[in-house]
């Protein structure tokens, strides 16, 4: 069985309204490649500084590869386009570890 894959952003909305867009847009290719939400934001606590006010998100799916198709497919990529221009962010995709 392969690893699972993983998003792992972590997002300074700068325009809330057009944010809402992004999420909406984002809904049709996270649920064609099979997304799940780990963390969707919700209660934190920060150490340091660099993501002070920041959402944070993990997004689980069955395989690195199957995230990195999510990722790259013109649904998602035309997505991406408006969660530029509502925030900026610093994100990771990462392959899972098996025990």
């Amino acid at each position: 069985m392969a690893k699972k894959g993983y998003w792992v952003g972590h997002i300074n909305v700068t325009n809330p309204e057009r944010y809402k867009d992004y999420i909406a847009a984002n809904a049709g290719p996270l649920k064609k490649y099979g997304a799940r939400f780990l963390v969707r934001n919700g209660a934190c606590e920060v150490h340091g500084d660099a993501l002070q006010g920041r959402r944070h998100v993990v997004i689980e799916f069955e395989s690195y590869a199957i995230a990195k198709a999510c990722y790259d497919s013109p649904e998602y990529q035309a997505a991406a386009k408006i969660r530029d221009e509502a925030s900026t962010s610093d994100f990771v995709m990462i392959e899972g570890h098996e025990d």
